[in-house]
C-alpha cells in the first residue's frame, strides 16, 4: 500500500478542500473513499493520484535521469514540486541567459512614455494610490519579439503546469515594471479568496549584478504574518506562487530595478460576461 499527498491549497485549486483531513506531517491526505461526503470531485481528484503514480512506476528512467532533461523542464519541474509542496518557488536562473538578455535590453530601450503609473484593483475598479505602489509598469501583448519569447516561455510553463497539476490555468496577462530610487509596493495579495480569477502569479527579475544593499526585495509572508521567504530581484531569478494565499511586498529599490510580473487566471466567463477580458 502507499499514500500520496498533497498540500491543501492545491487541493483547493481542486475545489476538494473540505473533504480533507489533516495528517502528523503537516499535509492533508483524501478521506476514504466509501465516506458519505466522498463526491464526484473526489474520484475525479482520485483517478488523477491513481494516474500519477502510473506514469511514476513507467517513467523511471526519465524522473531519475536529470541530466536528460533540459534546463527549461528541469526548471518547470521543480517549480510544480515546489507549489505541491509549499504553494511558492523560488527559482534561479529561471530562464536561459540570452532570453533574459533579450527582454532586458528591449526594457531599457523602451520609450519612457510607454509606462504608465501602476494602479491598483482591476477594470472600473483600479485606482493609483502612490501610498500603497509607486512603481510604472507597461503591458506586453506580443507586438515585440522579447515580447513574443517571454509570453511562448509562458505558454510552455502553463501548459506543464496542467499537466503536472490540473489547474486549468487557461491565460496569462503580463507587463515589464520599472521601480525607480525609493520605489515600493505595499504588502497585499494578487487575487481574492473565491474570486477564481488570478490563480497562480510570476515574476521575473532583470537586475544584473543586484546586491542586498540596493534593496528592492520580495518579502512573501504566511497568513501569520510570518516571512517564508525573502527574494533578491537578481538576473533571471523567478518567483511563481499561488495567488490568494500569500500576502507579499516590494521593499523600496535604492537604485533602478527591472521585473516582469505576470498571472495565469482561469476561464471564468458567462453568459453576459468574458473573463478574462480582452
Amino acid at each position: 500500500m502507499f499514500a500520496i499527498t498533497a498540500d491543501s491549497r492545491i487541493l483547493r485549486l481542486h475545489g476538494v478542500h473540505d473533504y480533507c483531513q489533516s495528517n502528523s506531517y503537516g499535509h492533508e491526505s483524501i478521506v476514504n473513499p466509501k465516506s458519505p461526503v466522498y463526491s464526484s470531485r473526489i474520484r475525479l481528484f482520485s483517478v488523477w493520484l491513481q494516474f500519477t503514480w502510473w506514469r511514476m512506476t513507467m517513467t523511471v528512467i526519465p524522473l531519475f535521469a536529470p541530466a536528460a532533461q533540459s534546463h527549461e523542464q528541469a526548471t518547470f519541474q521543480a517549480i510544480s514540486d515546489d507549489l505541491i509542496a509549499q504553494g511558492f518557488s523560488i527559482q534561479l536562473n529561471a530562464i536561459s541567459h540570452e532570453l533574459g538578455e533579450q527582454l532586458l535590453h528591449h526594457l531599457l530601450n523602451m520609450s519612457k512614455q510607454k509606462f504608465s503609473p501602476a494602479g491598483i484593483g482591476r477594470e472600473s475598479a483600479q485606482q493609483l494610490n502612490r501610498f500603497v505602489r509607486s512603481d510604472e509598469i507597461c503591458w506586453i501583448n506580443g507586438d515585440t519579439p522579447a515580447g513574443r519569447e517571454w509570453l511562448e516561455f509562458a505558454s510552455r510553463l502553463k501548459d506543464f503546469l496542467n499537466q503536472q497539476l490540473f489547474l486549468g490555468l487557461f491565460s496569462f496577462e503580463t507587463h515589464f515594471a520599472h521601480y525607480g530610487e525609493g520605489d515600493f509596493y505595499k504588502k497585499h495579495r494578487d487575487a481574492f479568496h473565491g474570486q477564481a480569477n488570478r490563480v497562480l502569479s510570476v515574476v521575473l527579475y532583470l537586475n544584473p549584478g543586484w546586491q542586498s544593499q540596493d534593496g528592492g526585495e520580495l518579502v512573501i509572508y504566511d497568513d501569520e504574518d510570518q516571512q517564508l521567504a525573502k527574494v533578491l530581484p537578481s538576473f533571471a531569478t523567478m518567483a511563481v506562487f499561488l495567488s490568494e494565499e500569500f500576502p507579499h511586498e516590494v521593499l523600496p529599490a535604492h537604485r533602478d530595478r527591472y521585473s516582469i510580473a505576470g498571472w495565469f487566471r482561469l476561464n471564468t466567463t458567462t453568459g453576459d460576461k468574458i473573463d478574462p477580458p480582452r
